[in-house]
């Protein structure tokens, strides 16, 4: 079991094929997503990874987490999730996860926030079928009818399907296919549509419902704390002069 990713919905736009057909996605955002800490079966009773995206202002983050993302020597994070995975698929905190995590041709599942609707009708929140547009029915033509039965058990059962609330849920949507990646500008394309707003939080994680491809990494694609140091030292002649050119 492979971690997920914390992404951020950036919109939609559509990919030609070669063919020359057009496929619509959903354009997926990597805000510098990060291993921010670890949960082990010795001390936490499970194995997880938490993780942390976008940027949040030290003044809007917890003391809490403020200690959290001290000790993991990274920026304060705007969302955090965790994401089981097994004990060989741990990364070590402060590592930058990328978008080549998931492979073309995957499919993934997609956790977010619905769109609020409102208060909405039996009809569009249920999906019914209304009453009769005559014979007997009037102004109440989109009313969801009888709620329950009489004397007995004289009351309506919880969970009955009646106007209500619609929206501002948590879904998730199964089995969308990864179109395209962008490692460089850290961008994920998935075929159709994603739930949530523009701007919003989205979680992916591997398909329950189909195997991880070969090409997959494991246990992820992503870059070291110390890689960037390391991959920006100064240049021979740079550091004979004190670092300077």
């Amino acid at each position: 079991m492979r971690s997920g990713l914390i992404a951020q919905k950036l919109g939609m736009t559509r990919i030609f094929t070669e063919d020359g057909a057009h496929v619509p996605v959903t354009v997926l955002g990597l805000q510098n997503c990060q291993v921010v800490g670890q949960r082990t079966e010795d001390k936490d009773g499970y194995t997880a990874l938490q993780l942390g995206a976008g940027v949040a202002k030290v003044k809007n983050v917890v003391k809490a987490l403020r200690g959290q993302f001290a000790v993991a020597k990274v920026e304060p994070k705007r969302h955090v999730a965790e994401f089981r995975v097994s004990p060989d698929n741990l990364i070590e905190v402060g590592a930058s996860l990328q978008a080549d995590h998931f492979v073309d041709g995957q499919l993934v599942d997609v956790t977010g926030t619905s769109v609020g609707k409102g208060f909405a009708g039996a009809m569009k929140r249920h999906n019914f079928g209304g009453l009769r547009a005559s014979h007997g029915v009037s102004i109440s033509h989109r009313s969801h009818g009888s709620t329950g039965n009489s004397q007995d058990p004289g009351k309506v059962f919880k969970g009955k399907k009646m106007a209500g609330h619609m929206g501002n849920a948590r879904v998730t949507t199964q089995n969308l296919e990864v179109v395209r990646t962008d490692v460089d500008r850290g961008l994920i394309m998935l075929k159709g549509s994603v739930p949530g707003s523009k701007g919003g939080w989205v979680l992916i994680r591997d398909a329950v419902k189909s195997a991880v491809p070969e090409g997959a990494a494991f246990p992820g694609s992503f870059t070291a704390p110390n890689a960037a140091n390391t991959d920006k030292e100064p240049a021979p002649e740079a550091a004979a002069n004190g670092g300077e050119e």
